[in-house]
């Protein structure tokens, strides 16, 4: 079993904003709005480095997109910046209508996701968001799992053509995958090879899948461990050959149970090999305020919780 370790923790936010602004140098056509939240999204260097290309719009969300959905047919390639929860709940008509189904080349990015935006609360700690942008045609959905991927994702979904939702957040949280990574958008990573149960993790809970593996180790269980970084387009190639090795699964992710990287693991093996699947998620329950670990414990979204939900996997094979 390969050792992961960090030298420091760094939110993925901050990743984000180092990819904007590496971005922004690498391509003169993009350009950067945020709605009243620009330390937030961490855009300040880009906003900086570009005042020509960066437009502030104030708490003016569905006005952003419609924005940023018109300046790509001059060609432009907009990323916008908001909280989660305002770049999807709030403005998920605009999305749907001026984006998607025109197939606009707009970037979503969104920042302050699920639980770990801690005591903001539940009206701000959205739990749908990634069901919402995967059921859309023609959306991409990305969810890097560290400082690291999280820049070298930014730095990828300019290069797609088309709807690009993104997704990170406010804590800082170990900072493990490499600097220099090239991101490969839809390609699954296998962190860790195993032969008993197949752990399928994605954003935050793939440190907490790695912990978990460790764990799991010490007691005799060989997991394999995958990072999901990509939720759509989904590499069932790489699913498949994890679960025929192995013969169950778990899945782990900072969402709701409904519409989240598990059900898209359900699609698969409904499909094309079933196997017994647990699901480490939010059980249809809203949030609430608490510093991002006591939540991610309270709501059964830590390494142990990964352990326990693969151990009643194994039980089922």
């Amino acid at each position: 079993m390969k050792e992961y370790t960090y030298t420091e923790k760094k939110d993925t936010r901050s990743g984000f904003g180092a990819g904007l602004l590496e971005v922004g140098k690498n391509n003169p056509e993009v350009v950067a709005l945020c709605a009243d939240l620009t330390g937030s999204l961490m855009m300040n260097a880009f906003k900086d480095a570009f005042p020509e290309r960066f437009f502030q719009v104030g708490i003016a969300e569905a006005n952003m997109m419609g924005i940023a959905a018109g300046l790509t047919i001059g060609g432009k390639i907009p990323f916008t910046g908001t909280f989660a929860n305002f770049s999807t709940g709030r403005v998920y008509d605009q999305i749907r209508q001026s984006i998607a189904y025109s197939g606009k080349n707009v970037k979503i990015c969104a920042s302050h996701a699920g639980l770990t935006l801690g005591e903001d609360g539940a009206t701000h700690q959205i739990l749908e968001d990634i069901g919402m942008m995967k059921m859309l045609p023609h959306m991409t959905v990305v969810v890097p799992c560290d400082y690291n991927q999280t820049r070298a994702a930014t730095l990828a979904v300019a290069d797609v053509v088309g709807p690009v939702y993104l997704r990170f957040g406010r804590p800082k949280v170990p900072n493990f995958t490499p600097a220099d990574q090239v991101f490969e958008i839809g390609k699954a990573i296998v962190l860790n090879e195993g032969t008993d149960v197949s752990i399928f993790a994605t954003g935050h809970l793939v440190w907490e899948a790695l912990e978990a593996g460790k764990a799991l180790y010490a007691e005799g269980v060989s997991a394999e461990i995958i990072n999901i970084h990509t939720i759509k387009p989904f590499d069932v190639e790489a699913v498949l050959q994890s679960v025929r090795k192995t013969g169950c699964a778990v899945s782990a992710e900072e969402h709701q149970l409904h519409g989240g990287l598990g059900e898209s693991l359900a699609r698969v093996f409904a499909g094309g090999y079933p196997v017994p699947l647990e699901m480490v998620a939010v059980m249809d329950r809203f949030g609430e305020s608490g510093k991002p670990a006591d939540l991610m414990k309270k709501y059964g979204l830590d390494a142990a919780h990964i352990v326990k939900a693969a151990k009643r996997v194994l039980a089922r094979k």
